[in-house]
């Protein structure tokens, strides 16, 4: 396991180069960069420029993760779902490009008014043509547990049931509907089939951080936690002190 960082909201206000020399700094060893944020790394970005972006991470001892994209697909609307697809797919092809692994998107809801099922099914879709879009690419597509009653773990399991694509996967996010009763191993072992990825946060929030950390160690999870926390004034110094209780936590 590994720890990386998610440029929302400690890293939103740099450049790209002061993204990659903070995060060198600081010994962290990833990055996953968000759409919107001062690094301008995005789909309209030229094909001169998505080379710049993979040399210079191939020069730097962070690793380009993944986009962040706000790519969401529960819109009652067939024409909104169609927009936001087609946008995740130019995300796909900018990870491409500059060699991510991974894309992330997310559903932000239910719809009122709407059958939850009806809404799942919706989303399964969206996912299933960026799944392959992405499978064909080389590029994962990961589910961010995210958004009032669609990052409740019940709801997450049972859309990527609906999706059933093996190139799509989850973005744990470190929610307060994770936990019952002070513990988080019910929707740990619910969801960890399809996870892929991980989003943390604030580590001293009460969140039960450790024992998510090991159970992801004694389920075999090798890749990412993501550090997703608040604007610092001294962002260096913040990440320095998160490495180190990261580091205490994952003991």
């Amino acid at each position: 396991m590994q720890l990386g960082a998610v440029t929302y909201n400690v890293l939103k206000d740099m450049d790209l180069e002061t993204v990659i020399k903070t995060l060198e700094a600081t010994g962290f060893e990833a990055v996953e960069l968000r759409t919107g944020h001062k690094h301008g790394v995005e789909p309209g970005i030229s094909e001169s420029e998505r080379a710049r972006v993979k040399a210079r991470f191939a020069r730097s001892k962070v690793r380009l993760l993944s986009y962040g994209t706000t790519c969401e697909f529960h819109s009652p609307d067939a024409a909104e779902r169609k927009k936001q697809v087609e946008i995740a797919k130019q995300f796909v092809l900018l990870a491409h490009d500059t060699d991510a692994p991974g894309v992330k998107v997310r559903p932000n809801g239910l719809p009122n008014g709407i059958p939850k099922e009806t809404t799942i099914s919706n989303i399964a879709a969206g996912l299933r043509e960026v799944g392959e879009h992405g499978f064909v690419h080389g590029v994962e597509i990961w589910l961010e547990v995210h958004g009032g009653p669609t990052q409740v773990p019940e709801v997450a399991a049972a859309i990527m049931r609906a999706t059933n694509h093996k190139n799509v996967g989850l973005c744990w996010n470190s929610n307060p509907t994770d936990v019952a009763n002070g513990s988080v191993k019910a929707s740990f072992d619910l969801l960890r089939p399809w996870l892929k990825s991980c989003h943390i946060n604030e580590l001293t929030s009460g969140y039960p951080y450790r024992e998510l950390f090991a159970l992801m160690k004694r389920s075999g999870y090798d890749r990412w936690t993501l550090c997703e926390a608040g604007e610092s004034k001294e962002p260096e110094r913040f990440l320095r002190y998160y490495r180190a209780l990261w580091t205490e936590l994952n003991r």
